[in-house]
């Protein structure tokens, strides 16, 4: 109960963001399923009859309920907007096999409202999704082998954003608070003896300030000077990871579709953590949660340390609204760093979206920060049968994901990497896919139990892709594959796992709000600490009934 109210909790933080100006401008009480202003709130009910057939390394066939209740609900009005996508799932198994009796949350929620039009508005979102945690530290949405390395992950961010403009000023600001946590049963310690303490909890606290002007008002060039602060506090050994700076930059423009921009200015980036609580005999202590425990009576120490000047130079090519390109270079944390963003919208049926990014945070300001990421009008692509959210989105402005869960170790890190999507549509077929790479190098202090972390770099490669298709006016159909790599930073063995899988559902209308639904999904996970593959093949059929 306790997980379901703290998913609730922070779900339903975005879901009044998005849920309330519907209401606000609903002008039929009555219904369930309302639309004004293109709002829409979807309450659905399911109940399913579910066989798993057990491919490798065994042959068990197990056969269970599954009932299921959610709202997917998307809203946009002229000052605020928002979707959510939230699902309960009740598991019943008939043999009392605890590793499937199960009660689940999923959900993500993304939604803003503007309390001064055009200037100051508020913005919120909230994921909860389950998991698998990997010997290795690794986690896959992979929903097989359901034991103690299950895993169910809360994250949920909010506060205001400022964007107005000053006589030839543009003012631009934002704070925002986020909350991350993992609710997983144990530390895990890898046959070779690397202890992964898994993440438990983190708060954030990001601030960012600036003031420009664009070239040739009033200046040749556009001038600009900001700063920004960011604190996460990580629960494991009292993490604290924090980043400071400020720094002045000019837009120069080469034509009217290319500028070249630069930047300096100075940035302090501190890690530090204490040590963990040791017994008699120097061992660090586990808790009763299964992670270790902070010695808060140990002086803080620092894991990473770095200030000083820092600068970028780079490109903006704009030649039209459907076209935009930002690549830059610099200097920071001590070394070269490359970011930048690439959208193309070539009609109104297609996109392709590119991010690479680079930055010191732990875990929480990670899944915080892609959260922020997402755009507010959009749907969550789910598993046809386990109804398991994936971490991907769809919607006008693109596919996105909500980056990649990657490495659950505690210990802070440098992450790097890039994303990218693309999503069209072609009558009524609406096709997405998404890509990434996660390369996750660890920061921990000499002399703690965390050391032996730090320099290790563990890596992440993730493929996912959804295919919708109404069929006539009372029929649809829905596919979705996946496939995530994962490589373990232990030099003393290899540590890698493999997870992929593709899911297929058809859906009938059969009366009123009431419809017919089968579903067939085939789930792959191959582990180098077990000398076992296991692959799952699982049926559904079921019924649906939308309010």
């Amino acid at each position: 109960m306790i997980k379901l109210l703290r998913a609730a909790l922070l779900v339903g933080l975005a879901t009044i963001v998005a849920v309330a100006p519907a209401h606000a401008q609903d002008q039929d009480e009555g219904s369930s399923q309302r639309e004004s202003a293109r709002t829409v709130v979807q309450p659905y009910i399911e109940v399913s009859q579910i066989v798993s057939a057990e491919l490798t390394p065994g042959d068990d066939v197990l056969t269970y309920t599954q009932i299921a209740a959610g709202v997917d609900i998307s809203a946009a009005s002229r000052n605020s907007g928002g979707s959510l996508s939230l699902r309960y799932e009740r598991n019943i198994d008939y043999d009392d096999d605890d590793n499937i009796d199960s009660d689940t949350v999923s959900g993500i929620a993304r939604g803003y409202l503007s309390v001064i039009p055009r200037a100051l508005t508020l913005e919120a979102g909230a994921l909860a999704s389950r998991s698998r945690i990997d010997g290795s530290g690794g986690t896959t949405s992979n929903p097989l082998v359901r034991d103690n390395g299950e895993s169910q992950i809360y994250s949920g961010y909010a506060g205001p954003t400022l964007a107005t403009r000053v006589g030839d000023v543009d003012l631009t600001a934002l704070a925002r608070v986020g909350y991350t946590r993992i609710e997983a049963s144990n530390a895990i310690v890898n046959p070779v003896g690397d202890t992964v303490d898994v993440f438990d909890d983190s708060v954030t606290y990001n601030a960012q300030a600036r003031a420009s002007t664009r070239a040739g008002e009033p200046l040749p060039v556009g001038v600009g000077i900001g700063g920004g602060y960011y604190q996460e506090d990580i629960s494991n050994l009292d993490q604290r990871v924090r980043d400071t700076y400020v720094r002045g930059d000019l837009t120069i423009p080469i034509s009217s579709t290319v500028s070249v921009v630069a930047g300096a200015g100075y940035e302090d980036v501190e890690v530090s953590s204490r040590d963990a609580l040791r017994d008699v005999n120097g061992d660090p202590v586990v808790g009763s949660d299964g992670r270790l425990v902070t010695d808060n009576s140990a002086p803080r120490q620092l894991a990473f340390d770095i200030d000083g000047f820092i600068w970028d130079v780079g490109v903006l090519w704009r030649p039209s609204s459907r076209t935009s390109l930002s690549a830059t270079v610099g200097e920071r944390y001590d070394s070269t760093t490359y970011y930048g963003n690439f959208t193309y919208v070539p009609n109104s049926r297609s996109q392709i979206n590119i991010s690479v990014y680079d930055a010191v945070s732990g875990f929480g300001g990670t899944l915080t920060n892609s959260l922020a990421a997402l755009p507010t009008e959009f749907g969550a692509v789910r598993n046809a049968v386990s109804g398991d959210f994936g971490g991907c989105v769809g919607g006008d402005t693109g596919a996105n994901c909500v980056g990649t869960l990657g490495s659950v170790r505690s210990a802070a890190f440098r992450g790097r990497g890039v994303q990218a999507s693309y999503q069209r549509r072609i009558g009524r077929l609406n096709a997405a896919i998404a890509a990434g790479y996660d390369r996750r190098r660890f920061i921990a202090a000499p002399g703690t139990v965390l050391a032996a972390a730090n320099g290790l770099v563990d890596e992440t490669y993730y493929l996912q892709g959804a295919l919708t298709r109404s069929i006539g006016n009372n029929a649809s159909l829905q596919t979705n594959a996946y496939v995530n790599w994962f490589e373990s930073g232990n030099d003393l063995t290899s540590n890698g796992v493999t997870a992929y899988g593709a899911s297929a559902a058809y859906n009938q209308s059969i009366a009123g709000n009431l419809s017919a639904r089968a579903a067939l999904a085939i789930d792959y996970l191959d582990s180098d600490l077990s000398s076992d593959d296991f692959a799952f093949a699982t049926a559904l059929f079921g019924l649906r009934y939308d309010f």
